[in-house]
């Protein structure tokens, strides 16, 4: 049996170049309900930046991951609700130092909710 990509491997090292395979390894229906309303979506990102951090992570590393996430999401997904749509447009018309500072955020959006 092949093991399947991961974004981060067994030492801890993040690769980003990983995050497409990784992310089409999801089934359409399960993209669905992670996309299906924001919540769903912030709670989802919410564990996987629990996890991320308690494998230490750095908000950085958190940050580059996230960003190309959203890159594939771009690409390859509808904007499902208002919240959803507003981040696509963003993106849309950030150039890369932005997307970056906007992936920044979403993590620290994310981190406070689940914080609280």
């Amino acid at each position: 049996m092949t093991e399947q990509p991961h974004i981060v491997n067994k030492s801890g090292e993040v690769a980003t170049e990983k995050v497409e395979p990784v992310m089409n390894r999801i089934s359409d229906e399960r993209k669905q309900q992670i996309l299906d309303d924001f919540e769903s979506f912030r709670s989802y990102l919410g564990k996987r930046i629990h996890m991320a951090e308690t494998i230490g992570l750095s908000e950085e590393s958190i940050a580059k991951v996230a960003q190309k996430i959203a890159d594939y999401l771009a690409k390859h997904e509808e904007p499902q609700n208002n919240e959803e749509q507003l981040l696509y447009e963003l993106w849309k018309v950030g150039n890369d130092e932005e997307r970056h500072k906007l992936a920044h955020m979403l993590v620290k959006m994310v981190k406070e909710k689940e914080d609280k």
